[in-house]
């Protein structure tokens, strides 16, 4: 068949591709135990590996994998899990699916490929049982409420305490202690539902970390600077990073859209981290202390 050098060049391309993905599910799949997810991951790889084949019986090359990105996806399935680091992939391919059209005009398997790329999201990818994921609501709870009510704290802290370390010390305080009351809550919640598969101890331990993750991240500023308006600020906008970093995970792994998620937990945070740094003038105002 005589290609011409665009088409060759689209086809490089996606040969490389495929065989990249192919190496990120086998080694992603050789970190699983026997189970449905390797399995799963290893008919994913196999597909891919046949796919690169295809490829290179009409481009007659053999092109490595991009080694970097082969690097990249493997650790974030390890650190981040499975399904976000799949998804995240994935999801890189959705601009691959005009260049099948456009190829299956001239390359009949183009077509069968593009369906069974469609497979590998819609199919096999949610059929991936991850125990993070089934705690998500827990981490949701314990990064939420430590969001809200350290930023409102800390607001309200900086105001009527005016001084770094002291506003660090009080905040550490508060944070542990509200961090070990969630995490109880969180297992109390969980040994009251019915018919629930989670474990009440992994769901009070993923909240508790994920709040006491939180504190730190909140209070750092207050331990490095000096000026507690600047504190303030940094720890304003360590919370929109969080937020933002944690929907965005949430959204690929779950399929959501990120952009009322964000708002909706940014304007919490926010909206309390205002009215309490309000409080903290108005106390100070009124009860006359002078830290």
């Amino acid at each position: 068949m005589n290609l011409t050098s665009d088409i060759q060049r689209q086809l490089l391309a996606l040969q490389q591709t495929e065989i990249t993905e192919h190496h990120v599910y086998h080694r992603l799949a050789a970190t699983l135990s026997e189970g449905e997810n390797r399995r799963i991951l290893e008919n994913i790889a196999r597909d891919e590996l046949r796919h690169a084949q295809l490829w290179a019986k009409y481009t007659g090359q053999q092109v490595p994998p991009r080694h970097i990105i082969v690097w990249l996806y493997y650790w974030m399935g390890r650190l981040l899990g499975l399904t976000f680091s799949i998804k995240l992939m994935e999801r890189g391919e959705q601009g691959a699916e005009a260049i099948y059209e456009q190829l299956s005009a001239t390359i009949p398997e183009a077509g069968e490929i593009a369906r069974e790329e469609d497979r590998h999201e819609q199919t096999l990818i949610g059929m991936l049982d991850e125990e993070r994921l089934q705690y998500t609501g827990s981490m949701v709870l314990g990064l939420n409420d430590a969001l809200v009510e350290l930023t409102g704290a800390l607001a309200g802290l900086t105001l009527a305490l005016q001084n770094t370390r002291l506003i660090a010390m009080t905040g550490l305080i508060t944070g542990i202690a509200a961090a070990l009351s969630m995490a109880s809550s969180s297992y109390l919640s969980a040994r009251s539902e019915e018919g629930h598969n989670k474990n009440p101890l992994k769901a009070s331990v993923y909240t508790g970390i994920a709040y006491l993750i939180t504190v730190a991240l909140l209070i750092t500023p207050y331990l490095i600077f000096a000026n507690y308006y600047l504190c303030l600020a940094c720890t304003l906008s360590v919370a929109v990073l969080i937020i933002a970093g944690f929907n965005y995970y949430i959204c690929i792994a779950r399929d959501l859209l990120f952009r009322h998620r964000f708002l909706e937990m940014a304007g919490l945070s926010f909206g309390v981290a205002g009215f309490s740094f309000l409080v903290g003038f108005v106390v100070r105002r009124v009860l006359g202390i002078d830290v």
